[in-house]
């Protein structure tokens, strides 16, 4: 039995000696791995192992020791979790003493310590053996890049686990590590090596008398001057070495002394990256510095500072500087100070006022600007710097405006003040009256106001901007202030012909009541009123046009002003009873007067949006008024009358269309469902007692034979049901969507009939799945079909079917593939064909009106991606499959090309990209297809395909150059400016491959530079500029 025994455990261990023989006698690396795999799975132990390498350990022969201890390193790596404490004891007595043996056994020694140091059973005090043997017994940086650093894997690996352990060390470890570190040179190390000095400053090591060597093996790298390799593996930046680096010399004060005087030399070189890199760090140094460590460089440094600011010619470089002084000053501001110490924040500051004061002085000079740059990027750092320059750069500016009479030159004093008077915002002050402006505020006020009445656009822009920003600080501005900046606002609000200032005016305008609605509702909304009260009596008259801007303008300033929920329950009002002038028949009114009337209500609704209550509010104020107003209009009169029916009309209902949904896409669901019982009874049973002045004469009933006026209506209900949120009730909804189902294929109005089809789309996609969306679905595909025969219906039908697939491919329906297969099928019709192929435009577009997000449409991230793949494919086997007719584009084919080019024209171009070597011959061919609406989406297509994929389009380019110039011809002015635009892209393809046809295009391009049209010579002389310069030195 013994015996047997015995040869059973004999047999494993045989086979363990040959794995050994075979990887270190015969050189084969596969045994290594099975060894480490059969101790892991416990055939065999660590134990085993050792014995079966002994003679191996000790052959006299390096090479064999090596390839000994480098298999028991590898079985280490692998299993060092499953090593008891005494194993790891005895490991490392081992490999501390192989650290004395010939250098080619030193990589697997240290491969065999980064394996123990892993070790969670590693006794206390061994951490510190393995370090100082390394220390004492190994020359790292003699060895290869990989040893090197598996001894930084090593250090990092103790210090994570061992740290203090490695701290009883002191200043010894700091030492130690400073060897190991000095004279690296590969990136990777260096990453490790920058990572565990920081670690040394920020855990607390001992640093000792080593601050400097420390400082000097690291700074040395200072500025990084890296340029990785071509296809890095490693993929390591030159920017990960920066900011490594930079952690560790802005880690600690005690580099200071050393650093700052190496930042002031590499600023003060003319190498622009370390220029850069010094100011960066000088930035970061301050986020731990003290007035002690900067007090002795602070002239130094503003030096070098002012003069990278003054006289650069890198933008980078001015930002860093002004940057690294904003840091300084606020390092310099928190600073505790003793009681007898001299305070630093003050003689800073003194020092940048001296220098750059007297620059404030002479507005016309380069170094205004400079000047004052530096001054607010000091006064930017803090509340003691900003009172500081505040309050000696503000009266000399102030006194400068008046001294100079020029309006350019005001321009640029004024701006300067802005730039002074925006820092004040920053901070906040608990005793007002401690405020820096307070003593200035009157002669600031004078000051915009006279900006504010200059004949110069960009002076009064200047003012404008400046008195928003005082409107902007607490308490500051008096009534009577106030009183005047409204008065001069509503001056400028009527400056219809000097669009940036009344832009700018209406802008303040909203900013500011929102602050002051008091003053705002007492100054500005009765002039508006008034105003609005004149244009409605000239309108009357039928005055002249000026008067009819200022109409304009006035609609504009009362939208503008509604920022407040206070403003907008007066400016609300007015707009909406202007309204009902039009309708009561009292007003010369145009279209475009209610439609001027209807952006201002939607401009007011958006700005209502970011309040609940003033959302509800416009909501429930303006919805039944305009819904009163149409359906008033809409009525059957004796005597027909022009200026009701102008609220019919088609751009007003889609004006009106615009509000409704505005207003009703940010309601609460519990306010959206109060509304819409009011709403949808009102459509489809004609209850009008939530409308104000509700007599009618007759019924609504725009469904139930109603007449064509009331159909049109249905608009309105679309923009209502369709902007809802999802999860809002709809009453009578099975009703409302037959109805709708039924005007969408009536004949005789197509408005209404698209309104119907826009209306059941919308509602369709928000419907949540089930069994009756599925009947809803099943009547409107029966619907279709029966529409798209022959008959007089087949138009609103194919609407009906472009819509209801819109729906559904946004949502992802199952549905949607049969649909667009339907839609696919009827490029091949005669009739229908070229409208189905501006269909897929509208199928990858985004709406305004409806099955938008912002109306809680269910819309599909990657819709578009998703059709693209399913139907691309299709658009193109039928393209190919179309009968060829003669002429050529007669016929089918240019259906297929132009739905075609709609899909590519609308897809994100990164997918695109992968398919042009396939799609774009059919995009080429498009582009001689007579269609302008063809040839303009396939060159808004191309032209950023030849940015982004120009090798591709380089293989076509004789196809390419012809086609773009022949089209540079077209009748239609937008094909001309597109083709122009691709031949100024085309600069973009390797230049070889252009230059032969260098001379033929300058030739070509010389015609539409006689355009009749300012555009096309305009994009004329770009490409023919940028042809001219190809091949040119430095193009």
């Amino acid at each position: 039995m013994a015996a047997a025994a015995a040869v059973e455990a004999a047999a494993p261990m045989g086979a363990l000696w040959g794995l050994v023989h075979d990887f270190v006698v015969g050189q084969q690396e596969g045994p290594a791995d099975q060894v480490a795999a059969d101790v892991k799975s416990g055939n065999y132990t660590v134990l085993q192992v050792v014995e079966a390498l002994g003679s191996s350990l000790e052959n006299p022969e390096p090479r064999t020791r090596a390839r000994a201890i480098q298999l028991l390193s590898q079985v280490l790596l692998h299993c060092h979790t499953l090593l008891l404490e005494k194993e790891v004891v005895h490991l490392i007595l081992f490999y501390e003493n192989r650290l004395k043996d010939h250098h080619l056994v030193i990589p697997s020694v240290l491969q065999g310590l980064k394996a123990l140091s892993l070790c969670v059973a590693l006794p206390p005090g061994l951490a510190v053996s393995v370090l100082k043997a390394i220390f004492q017994e190994v020359h790292v940086q003699s060895l290869p890049q990989v040893d090197r650093h598996t001894v930084y894997n090593i250090i990092t690996n103790f210090m994570r686990t061992r740290e203090e352990e490695l701290k009883s060390l002191g200043a010894d470890f700091t030492f130690g590590f400073i060897q190991v570190m000095d004279g690296e040179k590969d990136p990777r190390n260096l990453l490790v090596a920058f990572r565990i000095v920081h670690d040394l400053i920020s855990r607390d090591y001992s640093l000792g008398p080593f601050v400097e060597e420390l400082f000097e093996v690291t700074s040395c790298y200072f500025p990084i001057d890296f340029t990785p390799p071509p296809n890095d593996p490693h993929g390591i930046q030159r920017e990960d070495l920066i900011l490594s680096l930079r952690a560790v010399l802005a880690s600690t004060p005690r580099f200071a002394e050393f650093l700052l005087p190496l930042l002031i030399e590499k600023v003060d070189s003319e190498v622009l990256s370390a220029k850069l890199d010094s100011l960066q760090t000088l930035n970061a140094c301050c986020a731990v510095y003290g007035q002690k460590e900067l007090k002795d460089f602070l002239p130094s440094l503003w030096a070098s500072i002012r003069r990278e600011v003054f006289q650069t010619a890198s933008e980078r470089v001015e930002a860093e500087g002004l940057a690294a002084l904003h840091s300084l000053t606020a390092c310099l501001s928190r600073s505790v100070l003793r009681a007898d110490a001299e305070d630093l924040l003050d003689s800073f500051l003194s020092n940048i006022l001296q220098d750059c004061r007297h620059h404030l002085c002479e507005p016309d000079m380069k170094l205004v600007w400079p000047s004052a740059k530096l001054l607010q990027a000091a006064a930017g750092a803090s509340a003691r710097a900003c009172d500081s320059v505040t309050s000696n750069v503000l009266p000399l500016l102030l006194e400068q405006f008046h001294k100079h009479s020029q309006s350019s030159q005001r321009r640029t004093i004024l701006e300067m003040l802005l730039g002074f008077l925006k820092l004040q915002q920053k901070w906040s002050y608990e005793d007002k009256d401690q405020r820096p402006l307070n003593g200035f505020k009157d002669q600031l006020c004078s000051l915009v106001f006279m900006a504010l009445t200059d004949p110069s656009t960009q002076l009064q822009l200047v003012g404008i901007r400046t008195l928003t920003v005082l409107g902007a600080q607490p308490d500051l501005l008096s009534y009577e202030d106030l009183e005047l900046a409204v008065g001069h606002l509503y001056r400028l609000s009527f400056l219809k012909e000097d669009s940036q200032s009344w832009v700018a005016a209406l802008e303040a305008s909203g900013t500011l009541a929102a602050l002051y609605p008091v003053a705002f509702s007492s100054h500005l909304v009765p002039k508006l009123a008034e105003e609005l009260r004149v244009g409605e009596s000239n309108l009357t008259n039928g005055d002249e046009p000026t008067q009819c801007s200022r109409h304009l303008c006035c609609l504009q300033a009362l939208s503008a002003v509604s920022t407040h929920p206070s403003i907008v329950k007066e400016t609300l009002p007015l707009l909406l009873q202007h309204l009902w002038q039009v309708n009561r028949g009292n007003m010369v009114a145009q279209s475009s007067d209610v439609i001027a009337v209807c952006q201002s209500l939607r401009q007011m609704a958006e700005k209502c949006q970011q309040d609940p209550e003033s959302c509800w509010y416009f909501h429930q104020t303006a919805i039944p008024c305009l819904l009163a107003l149409a359906v008033q209009a809409s009525m059957p009169e004796k005597e027909p009358s022009v200026l009701r029916k102008v609220l019919l009309e088609d751009e007003v209902l889609a004006a009106m269309v615009s509000v409704i949904g505005t207003a009703t896409t940010h309601l609460s669901p519990e306010l959206a469902a109060q509304s819409v019982t009011h709403i949808v009874p009102l459509f489809l049973d004609g209850n009008v007692s939530f409308l104000p002045e509700n007599s009618f004469p007759s019924r609504f009933q725009p469904f139930q034979d109603g007449s064509s006026g009331q159909r049109r209506l249905i608009a309105l209900l679309m923009a209502f049901v369709c902007s809802l949120p999802r999860n809002v009730e709809i009453p009578q909804l099975n009703q409302l969507m037959r109805e709708l189902l039924e005007l969408s294929c009536c004949h005789s109005c197509p408005f209404s009939s698209t309104a119907a089809a826009k209306c059941f789309a919308g509602l369709l996609n928000k419907h949540p799945a089930g069994q009756q969306l599925d009947e809803f679905l099943q009547l409107a595909v029966d619907k279709v079909e029966a529409g798209l025969g022959s008959g007089p219906c087949r138009s609103q039908a194919f609407t009906l079917l472009l819509w209801v697939t819109k729906a559904l491919v946004l949502r992802y329906h199952p549905l949607s593939s049969c649909l667009t297969a339907r839609l696919m099928g009827l490029l091949s019709d005669p009739e229908l064909g070229p409208a189905a192929a501006d269909g897929f435009s509208l199928l990858m577009s985004d709406c305004t009106d409806v099955l938008t997000r912002a109306g809680h449409a269910e819309v599909r991230i990657m819709f578009r991606q998703r059709f693209f793949t399913d139907n691309v494919p299709a658009l193109v086997q039928g393209f190919h499959a179309a009968p060829q007719a003669f002429p050529f584009f007669t016929d089918v084919k240019p259906n297929y090309l132009k739905g075609l080019s709609h899909v590519l024209n609308r897809l994100p171009k990164p997918v695109l990209l992968p398919e042009l070597p396939t799609l774009l011959s059919l995009l080429l061919e498009a582009l001689s297809c007579p269609d302008c609406v063809v040839q303009l989406s396939t060159l808004s297509c191309l032209q950023p395909l030849l940015l982004e994929a120009p090798q591709v389009m380089s293989l076509h380019v004789d196809t390419l150059v012809t086609k773009f110039l022949n089209l540079s011809s077209s009748p239609s002015m937008a094909v001309r400016i597109a083709a122009l635009q691709c031949m100024h892209a085309l600069t973009r393809l390797p230049t070889p491959v252009l230059l032969p046809y260098k001379p033929q295009v300058i030739r070509a391009l010389a015609k539409p530079l006689d355009d009749k049209k300012r555009l096309v010579r305009k994009e004329a002389v770009s490409a023919r500029g940028e042809w001219f310069l190809l091949g040119s030195p430095g193009s």
